[in-house]
């Protein structure tokens, strides 16, 4: 059913699809109070909204961008190469990528919950190969839409265990490029406590671990969603050496991506969650 619905959305302009996702992004934040308590202590927890005015405006904007984001990325998944290529209008700092590529230390592409992440590895790979971290959905009817949606061209999907790493390893020493989501919370052992906007968060190791090993150029990338369903533009910053040599260096460079463009962050996801894949939260004092 839902394949069929994507089918059928895919087929509607992206403004008509944004619409949509609006209308969705308020239901959702209607019904799932978890996710609107998460979305609104979240994004207060940040201090990037310097009064109540702009911080309801930005809450609300960030409902219907979530709502857009559930959409449309249903619909980029059906969408050909000269779709995607058609949608992503500006690509800002494509440079960066062509030193690393000539470096031939390969690319550590970082790509948080913000904006349509789903386009950046899709168009990425129109030009050269890349390998994503992939962790399976709970819901196992999702994965072959999923892997479908995302395993095309020249994207290949590691999974998130040792094979999947090993799977990153290769490819940074073949001087091709991974993705990564920075901010999904890891597994036991595979990351540390580290402050994110003045909260502890679990944090991940694993992209420091492999950028320390590989010497990859580390790029930050962020698919902005355009305003009235125009399309796309990718962001991409060069991040400097060592700019993630900790878990607390990584997420200061994550807040400064936020900053450019909190509306269109995941506040809903449960960044700060302490759950059994997670070490113990540091007492604070000792």
């Amino acid at each position: 059913m839902l394949s069929f619905f994507s089918k059928l959305l895919s087929f509607l302009p992206l403004a008509y699809v944004h619409t949509l996702g609006t209308a969705i992004g308020w239901t959702f934040n209607l019904l799932s109070s978890k996710s609107a308590k998460n979305r609104h202590d979240n994004l207060k927890q940040s201090g990037l909204c310097l009064d109540d005015i702009s911080f309801q405006h930005t809450l609300k904007q960030n409902i219907r961008e979530t709502g857009k984001a559930i959409l449309e990325t249903l619909v980029i998944w059906r969408k050909d190469n000269d779709e995607i290529l058609n949608l992503v209008k500006n690509v800002y700092n494509w440079q960066a990528v062509e030193q690393a590529l000539a470096r031939g230390t390969g690319i550590i592409f970082l790509t948080p919950h913000m904006g349509c992440f789903e386009i950046t590895s899709l168009y990425y790979a129109l030009h050269h190969p890349i390998s994503v971290l992939y962790r399976p959905p709970k819901l196992k009817w999702l994965e072959p839409m999923i892997i479908a949606g995302r395993e095309r061209n020249n994207v290949k999907l590691a999974p998130a265990n040792m094979q999947g790493v090993k799977t990153l390893m290769q490819a940074l020493k073949r001087g091709e490029a991974i993705g990564i989501l920075p901010d999904q919370i890891p597994q036991t052992g595979e990351g540390d406590w580290a402050p994110f906007f003045g909260k502890p968060a679990y944090t991940m190791s694993l992209a420091s671990k492999l950028a320390e090993k590989t010497g990859a150029t580390v790029i930050m990338a962020f698919g902005e969603r355009l305003a009235d369903g125009a399309g796309f533009a990718i962001h991409l910053t060069k991040l400097d050496d060592h700019a993630i040599a900790t878990p607390a260096l990584l997420n200061a460079a994550l807040e400064e991506q936020i900053k450019q463009c909190p509306s269109q962050y995941y506040w809903n996801y449960h960044r700060y969650k302490v759950s059994r894949k997670s070490k113990p939260l540091p007492i604070e004092g000792l």
